[in-house]
């Protein structure tokens, strides 16, 4: 029976869970005895045939989880028994050969190799889809104007699909993050014990080349008796910062889904989706508070994975619990995660009468920069300028006049704007700036990293 959320199926999607669940582990913990077992027989330090043998068996068809479940419980090392497993159902010949060389952690570190390899592909194919999906929210909201906000307070105009460009930027960085860190981190290690190559032999460089090279890897640099750990808190720094940019998405819509705001939604199924167990009504932004919740259970993984990287000498054995955990959940969680917002933003429900409507909330105080940058075109020193218009903000916040009534009822400033400007200069849509160039070299940007992805 499940213990763990995690272990019911609520949290990832099928494909990631299967990497990690016990039965694809130890399939690859006996990918790499072959992988050792075929290069040993390359080199000439085994018969061809005892290696054949080897791999032919190393499966998880011939060595069953349950049988290394029950040496592990006489034993009380898993690897071994694995070793032991895989030992009786071969023949003498053979299980005289079998992790000959090795040290635990060449097979248990080359197998999470293995399964990063895999799941990082994966969160790859995730992020872009993300990638395209904002491409196209950009373009079809690229002109749409909504007030901007720092503090909580409205300020300046941008449009929706400037928002959304500094997400689809944002998600384009993870993508090259993810390339650069794999390159590093998706190495395996096959050099015994202290990572000599003492245990293999004179050949021992050749015998890792030619194993790795078999199971699709590079050699991890420079090594003890593991892979080294900066590696590998590198792999779940990465993670936990596209899981930290999931979360800064899936606020901003939860804060834009606020009842006096509506500028923007999650999908909501209508026809089924509950919202409350007490208030029929109400419509939860409940995607982007589950991954909002998510990332802070994810950025906890960074303890252990920093303090990983100090280990006793050549090596002990304080990381080896807490990894069977923070490696599976860091992607497990990320993928669930990642795949909300896909799902999420490909139904993001968008309301941009809401938005105009808000944009008047303030009756143009958000554009007061307009009004100080306008007053010094016109000739009006800084400083004076903003003092103005500050005052006349206040005094038309106090005294609920509108804002235009009280600029031009102040004479150092009905003296250098007119009516009519003052109209032009509290325009949304004339303070745009360059959002639109921006938006534009945004998406080319984009699209071009993605043709030669």
């Amino acid at each position: 029976m499940p213990i763990l959320p995690i272990d019911t199926g609520r949290y990832g999607t099928p494909e990631m869970r299967k990497i990690f669940e016990e039965e694809s582990r130890l399939q690859k913990i006996l990918d790499v005895e072959a992988a050792a077992a075929y290069a040993h027989a390359q080199v000439g330090n085994v018969p061809k045939e005892v290696a054949e043998e080897i791999v032919e068996k190393a499966n998880i068809q011939n060595v069953k989880l349950e049988k290394c479940k029950e040496i592990d419980k006489k034993i009380n090392h898993d690897l071994m028994a694995v070793v032991k497993a895989l030992t009786e159902v071969c023949s003498p010949s053979a299980s005289r050969w079998i992790h000959f060389g090795l040290t635990s952690a060449d097979v248990e570190d080359t197998a999470y190799a293995l399964q990063f390899k895999e799941a990082l592909k994966i969160m790859r194919l995730r992020l872009l889809d993300l990638e395209k999906i904002l491409i196209g929210l950009v373009e079809k909201y690229y002109s749409t104007v909504m007030v901007g906000r720092t503090h909580g307070q409205h300020v300046n105009v941008l449009t929706l699909g400037l928002k959304l460009a500094v997400w689809m930027r944002e998600v384009s960085r993870h993508l090259r993050r993810l390339n650069q860190m794999e390159d590093r981190v998706v190495a395996g290690k096959i050099m015994g014990v202290i990572g000599t190559g003492s245990g293999i032999g004179k050949n021992a460089i050749e015998v890792q080349n030619i194993a790795l090279k078999k199971l699709g890897l590079k050699s991890a640099d420079m090594v003890t008796q593991v892979i080294q750990r900066d590696l590998h808190a590198e792999l779940v720094s990465t993670l936990v910062l596209i899981g930290s940019s999931m979360e800064k998405f899936a606020l901003e819509i939860r804060n834009l889904q606020r009842t006096e705001i509506m500028e923007l939604m999650e999908p909501f199924k209508k026809d089924s989706q509950v919202g409350s167990s007490a208030m029929p009504a109400k419509r939860n932004p409940v995607k982007s508070e589950r991954i909002c919740s998510l990332a802070k259970l994810m950025r906890g993984l960074l303890i252990p994975a920093y303090e990983n990287i100090a280990l006793w000498h050549e090596r002990d054995l304080t990381n080896s619990a807490n990894e069977r955990f923070i490696f599976s959940m860091s992607f497990i969680l990320l993928d669930d995660m990642t795949n909300s917002m896909n799902k999420m933003l490909s139904g993001l429900v968008v309301f941009p009468d809401n938005m105009k409507r808000n944009l008047a909330l303030t009756g143009g105080l958000n554009l007061s920069e307009n009004v100080v940058k306008t007053l010094v075109e016109k000739g009006m020193g800084r400083q004076e300028a903003h003092e103005i218009v500050r005052d006349c903000s206040m005094e038309s916040i106090t005294k609920k006049i509108p804002f235009s009534t009280v600029l031009m009822e102040d004479e150092k400033i009905s003296t250098l704007i007119s009516q009519k400007e003052i109209e032009l200069v509290l325009d949304h849509s004339k303070y745009l700036g360059v959002t639109t160039k921006l938006i534009k070299n945004a998406i080319a940007t984009t699209k071009s990293e993605l043709e030669n992805s």
